[in-house]
């Protein structure tokens, strides 16, 4: 059982587990379970090239970023449960039970922070009745998102990037994924808001 287990591994998904694994040393983090299912193939950031994005040097391939975010990831915090090569197709249960299904196997979660693109071919059953036009897509490009409030989606679900409403920049979709990081943290610390940050002082 995952307390929480994040589908998608580009920019927001990422940058969620990094924030969530920065914070293992936290007392109410210590005994976590945290899982990342890392299908990239349908990322934007396979043909992306940035010269824009606040540190990262000009010139950097996004293709580049999928692979060394998750290589970061696992030196960094390896015991953030890294599951590459699978693919999200269901989604059941309700808050504290939720059953996550995908082309290899089937995980239980007790919360899941869904972090893919926001293609119109979104197609992860038990997620549709949640779709809506896209708010800040032009109309022609037909881009959805979930419906939520500040990430929620409904108890025990979140979504972040671009599937969250926010435009595709990087450096957005990052701070999407960062800001659900916080939000679960404040949840696993009774309400109480926190975050993490590292710091060469200690």
């Amino acid at each position: 059982m995952f307390d929480v287990l994040l589908i998608g591994g580009g920019v927001a998904g990422v940058s969620c587990a990094l924030i969530l694994g920065s914070a293992h040393k936290k007392s109410f983090v210590t005994n976590k379970k945290i899982g990342i299912i890392t299908h990239q193939k349908a990322s934007s950031l396979q043909d992306a090239l940035f010269n824009n994005a606040y540190g990262i040097p000009a010139g950097k391939l996004g293709s580049e970023i999928l692979t060394e975010s998750t290589d970061h990831l696992a030196q960094t915090y390896p015991h953030i449960v890294q599951i590459p090569d699978e693919k999200v197709i269901k989604v059941e249960g309700t808050s504290g039970d939720f059953t996550v299904t995908t082309n290899k196997a089937s995980y239980k979660t007790r919360a899941i922070v869904v972090a893919i693109g926001s293609s119109n071919l979104f197609g992860i059953e038990g997620l549709e009745h949640y779709i809506e036009p896209h708010r800040k897509a032009l109309p022609e490009k037909n881009r959805i998102q979930l419906k939520n409030n500040d990430h929620l989606v409904a108890d025990g679900i979140y979504v972040a990037g671009t599937l969250a409403g926010w435009r595709s920049q990087l450096a957005i979709a990052a701070g999407s994924g960062a800001s659900v990081a916080t939000d679960l943290l404040t949840l696993w610390n009774n309400g109480i808001e926190t975050h993490s940050h590292d710091s060469i002082r200690k």
